[in-house]
């Protein structure tokens, strides 16, 4: 039995660069050895054929919205569902990790039983397929060394959990924002460990543009991201990677240390995630940020406007 199951839900095989960053990936996380579990989720156009052709089970029966995109609940359920595997491990289609993904897993489990690792990612511009058939580790660390940029604390990657977390999960959209934000905030809620890996793990992004997109706009400016954001419960559960409780370094994890600005961002947060009231949080968050709360409540005053004078002409 693997130790983790690696999962994505990739994008179409069409675009040549799209097709080498994904194969890339692919071939990557095959690389990790026997206790990673590679599975492709999807039915996207050349999936089938590449899982074929690299020797990867793939699901293609994931359900969808009304537009065609996968759904991040029906994805998860499916990895899941392969097999026994403790943990898993849920990536985007273009991200390559290194071997310490295993030894940073089972150190991970030996201090905490529920927990959601997360990171920051290095963005790598790779315009050629790698060949991870030979010595590759000690190269491509040479270049993300020479040539990578960390990217910022807003992007989330990669979600790594045990099999018992996670067990549900809203209808949200893959590829649209927002759903990646319910993860952090969500965990916060259950008072799951958010461990920040950025440290330990080395993990590369491949750069691709957004043409795969509808109108290629970026996956925040979509109307599916609104959506996501609905079903997360509205724009109080963006949370990011700031909002980590715990870092692992040096092989041991350890409650993150507060500095003024997330001790306040700690208070700020605390009738939501530990009283589970979002009416106290809509108090504190308004103290806190009075302009933001001032404009948001104008917004849904507008929406009401908006329906009432909507139902008044459909009567």
């Amino acid at each position: 039995m693997p130790l983790i199951t690696l999962f994505t839900a990739p994008k179409p095989f069409v675009d040549p660069h799209i097709n080498i960053t994904q194969r890339n990936t692919l071939r990557n996380w095959l690389a990790l050895g026997d206790q990673v579990e590679v599975v492709v989720v999807g039915d996207d156009a050349g999936v089938a054929e590449v899982c074929s052709e690299l020797g990867i089970p793939h699901l293609p029966d994931v359900r969808c919205n009304e537009l065609g995109t996968p759904l991040i609940s029906s994805i998860f359920e499916l990895a899941r569902g392969v097999n026994q595997s403790p943990f898993l491990l849920y990536s985007n289609a273009d991200i390559l990790f290194f071997p310490e993904l295993v030894s940073v897993v089972g150190k991970l489990a030996q201090e905490k039983d529920q927990f959601l690792g997360v990171g920051q990612r290095w963005d790598l511009t790779v315009e050629k397929p790698i060949d991870f058939s030979v010595e590759w580790e000690v190269p491509l660390r040479n270049e993300v060394q020479a040539h990578a940029r960390l990217h910022r604390r807003t992007g989330s990657d990669y979600f790594l959990y045990p099999r018992d977390c996670f067990q549900s999960i809203p209808d949200f959209t893959v590829g649209r924002a927002g759903w990646d934000n319910w993860m952090i905030y969500h965990a916060r809620w259950q008072n799951w460990p958010v461990v920040d890996l950025t440290q330990v793990l080395t993990v590369v992004h491949q750069n691709h543009d957004y043409s795969h997109l509808p109108d290629g706009k970026r996956h925040y400016e979509l109307p599916e991201t609104a959506l996501n954001i609905e079903l997360a419960g509205g724009r109080h559960t963006i949370f990011t990677l700031d909002d980590f409780t715990h870092l692992m370094k040096n092989d041991s994890v350890t409650r993150k240390p507060l500095k003024w600005s997330s001790f306040w961002r700690e208070v700020e947060i605390f009738p939501l995630i530990r009283l589970h009231s979002r009416f106290l949080w809509w108090i504190s968050f308004s103290v806190f940020h009075p302009c933001q709360a001032f404009q948001r409540f104008k917004e849904w005053f507008v929406n009401k406007l908006k329906h009432a004078k909507q139902n008044d002409v459909s009567q």
